[in-house]
């Protein structure tokens, strides 16, 4: 049995909320913030002066003091950020479990607001919105030295040595990223929030255009615009408010190998790897197998990544991942494993993971556009390259 001494079952997501989802939005990451977190507020039915705790990412350029005054003061009794970019996406949850159950704070926010697409900068950092890569500085600290030079510039070229080891070791196919791009994609079609909402056939994958072998246009994530806000309390509170809570059963993070230095690509044990760390602690405070889990949420930048991830989280044996996205696998309906029933970061929006754990909530609640029948447990992961971390939520 696992530890009572562990953050399952004390906390819920109660409320969630987001902007509109553009290529260009036109607002600032602070408005697009607050916007998403009023929202917030608004579904769980509570007043901002009510969170006592907050969490972000350490790359978030909307901080605790911008936010204070527009939330009417509240007393902040807890606030923390993760890090790792999408390896972050679902920490944050974990983190906000973990002050709930420890009693620091009772109401946790916890936000994300990006302005990523091509012409939403608005400064000179590379956290400044629009494309980091076309920001690097001509002297590069620490990791970067080493990679970039070599015309790793990108996630794009990070993710393709990834994606093509998996390919030589296993057989995988543009046929299994296709498959994959294709269900989001449908999903996507029948959610009014979605960015990418045109039809896509096998055909249309293959044509696109190679961004970095072997990854093409439909294999990556879009760049968009927008911000998600989640309030997280104790279950026990939960059972009071407005929605139907998310409980959060379980929740895990592990650093492993780091791709940025190259140390994986699948030569180091399997074990060694972050997801795998994660997955092994997960399911054992939930108590529940993946056979169990009725949707997941994978951390889609790329396709080969969602493929890697059905494998690193036991839905698949390793190598078998593509073989169980094939011919529908990942679709809502009749597919082997619901999988990112929005539409993903491929087709949805690109909100550093944070819209798919929205989608998750959703269907804990029924009220998915493309709701899983009977689904009571559903796993968000954050992004598989990174120190990285993943949470199963439940129904109450």
């Amino acid at each position: 049995m696992p530890s009572s001494n562990t953050i399952r079952d004390q906390a819920a997501i109660v409320g969630i909320g987001q902007t509109k989802f553009s290529k260009s939005l036109g607002m600032s990451e602070y408005e697009m913030a607050v916007d998403a977190i009023f929202a917030a507020c608004e579904d769980a039915g509570i007043s901002p002066r009510e969170i006592d705790g907050l969490v972000r990412y350490d790359m978030e350029q909307t901080d605790e003091e911008q936010l204070l005054s527009v939330l009417g003061n509240p007393l902040l009794r807890f606030f923390a950020g993760t890090a790792w970019g999408g390896g972050g996406s679902a920490s944050v949850l974990v983190v906000a479990a973990s002050a709930i159950a420890s009693g620091m704070s009772e109401t946790v926010l916890v936000f994300r607001s990006r302005a990523r697409g091509k012409q939403s900068s608005y400064g000179k950092d590379p956290k400044q919105g629009g494309r980091y890569w076309e920001k690097l500085a001509t002297s590069l600290p620490g990791l970067n030295q080493w990679h970039v030079p070599q015309g790793l510039v990108s996630a794009f070229q990070e993710m393709a040595m990834i994606s093509m080891r998996h390919r030589i070791e296993y057989g995988t196919t543009d046929d299994h990223y296709a498959d994959v791009a294709i269900a989001f994609r449908e999903h996507a079609m029948r959610n009014p929030h979605a960015v990418m909402r045109a039809p896509m056939t096998r055909e249309d994958h293959h044509a696109s255009r190679m961004i970095a072998d072997p990854l093409r246009l439909y294999d990556c994530n879009i760049e968009t615009d927008g911000a998600v806000a989640f309030i997280v309390t104790s279950v026990e509170r939960a059972r009071d408010l407005r929605q139907p809570p998310a409980v959060i059963l379980a929740g895990a993070m592990a650093a492993g190998s780091h791709h940025i230095r190259m140390s994986s690509m699948f030569e180091r044990p399997w074990e060694d790897e972050s997801p795998v760390r994660v997955a092994r602690q997960l399911y054992e405070m939930a108590g529940v197998k993946p056979r169990e889990i009725g949707a997941a949420f994978f951390y889609d930048f790329f396709t080969s990544l969602v493929i890697i991830g059905l494998e690193q989280y036991g839905f698949a044996p390793r190598g078998e991942g593509g073989p169980f996205a094939a011919n529908g696998g990942l679709s809502w309906q009749g597919g082997r494993l619901a999988c990112n029933t929005n539409g993903g970061q491929l087709s949805e929006a690109f909100i550093h993971g944070f819209n798919n754990t929205s989608e998750a909530v959703r269907q804990i609640r029924g009220s998915s556009t493309a709701q899983v029948e009977g689904c009571d447990l559903v796993l968000v992961a954050g992004g598989n390259t990174d120190p990285t971390g993943a949470v199963i939520l439940r129904r109450l």
